[in-house]
């Protein structure tokens, strides 16, 4: 696993449910969704790009099946919200260019 880490809690995550299980305890398990360009739903409130900034990443590889790789966005609003979302890279990467690939693209790139 490598870890991208723009937080000062540099707790050690290991795997995908290891991160999960975290953000559940610490009450930030909600998912984000991309509901149109521009636009992510965070929530249940909406939320303009340049409203939310890409605060930590974990990329995932798998040693012997490529169906493991996946990467966990972490993402904060301006108004605290923290949410996630999961995808997976590589050969069965399914963003690459619609609009959350693009979103996300646009994030990691201040990282």
């Amino acid at each position: 696993m490598i870890k991208t880490d723009v937080m000062t809690n540099r707790r050690e995550m290991d795997t995908l449910s290891t991160v999960l299980e975290h953000l559940r305890q610490r009450h930030r398990y909600t998912e984000f969704t991309i509901n149109a360009p521009g636009l992510v739903w965070l929530s249940g409130k909406l939320y303009k790009e340049d409203e939310i900034k890409m605060i930590r990443t974990y990329r995932f590889e798998g040693d012997s099946d490529p169906s493991e790789e996946a990467i966990i966005y972490i993402i904060r609003a301006t108004d605290g919200t923290i949410g996630y979302g999961i995808d997976t890279y590589g050969v069965y990467a399914s963003h690459s260019d619609d609009v959350y690939g693009r979103f996300i693209k646009r994030l990691t790139s201040v990282l």
